[in-house]
This record gives structure tokens, C-alpha cells and sequence, in this order.
């Protein structure tokens, strides 16, 4: 099983990164949460618990991790220390300032 723990919908993706995706198995999606950018340290440990728990549950091969930096730290480190691959998709940032 693939999670998809990000914003970014698999019934969006282009077919190659569904595909690559698919070949762990079937793609779920679980939508990274909203952080509040003024949450202490115990509330990004809390979430962080939570989504890891929520991911675990499903005995994934392979997670998409991608949201606020924190967290995704925190689920990340998680997930390794369980075996869990852990990637990242790679694109074009294109910011205005």
C-alpha cells in the first residue's frame, strides 16, 4: 500500500506518478492537516502522534510525506524508525515575491 500523506490528491497526479506509486500497491490518500504556525512544541508532537498512528494502522510499503515542515519532520522520523520508506516527490517551484 502507497499512503499519499500530503495536499496534493493522487486523482490529480500525472499517470507516471500514479503509476510509480501504484507499484507499492493501492493509493490512499490522507490529507496533511492544517498546523497552526503557533503551535508548541506538545501540539506538533500530538499531531504528529496521531497522523503516524492513523498511517500505521494501514501497514503501508511506502508513504508520500509532504506539508509543513514540523510535522512532516516529526511523521517522517516516525515512519523510519518503523521500516517505513518514506519519499518525496521533486518539481518546479515556481514563487513570486
Amino acid at each position: 500500500m502507497f499512503i499519499n500523506f500530503s495536499n496534493h490528491p493522487s486523482e490529480a497526479w500525472e499517470k507516471a506518478q500514479l503509476n510509480a506509486a501504484m507499484e507499492y500497491g493501492e493509493v490512499i490518500d490522507i490529507p496533511f492537516p492544517a498546523v497552526n504556525p503557533y503551535s508548541n512544541k506538545e501540539e506538533i508532537y500530538k499531531i504528529c502522534e496521531e497522523y503516524v498512528a492513523k498511517i500505521m494502522n494501514l501497514n503501508p510499503s511506502c508513504v508520500l510525506c509532504q506539508g509543513e515542515f514540523c510535522v512532516a519532520y516529526g511523521v517522517i522520523s516516525a515512519l523510519k524508525k518503523f521500516g517505513v520508506k518514506v519519499v518525496a516527490a521533486c518539481s518546479e517551484r515556481k514563487s513570486v515575491e
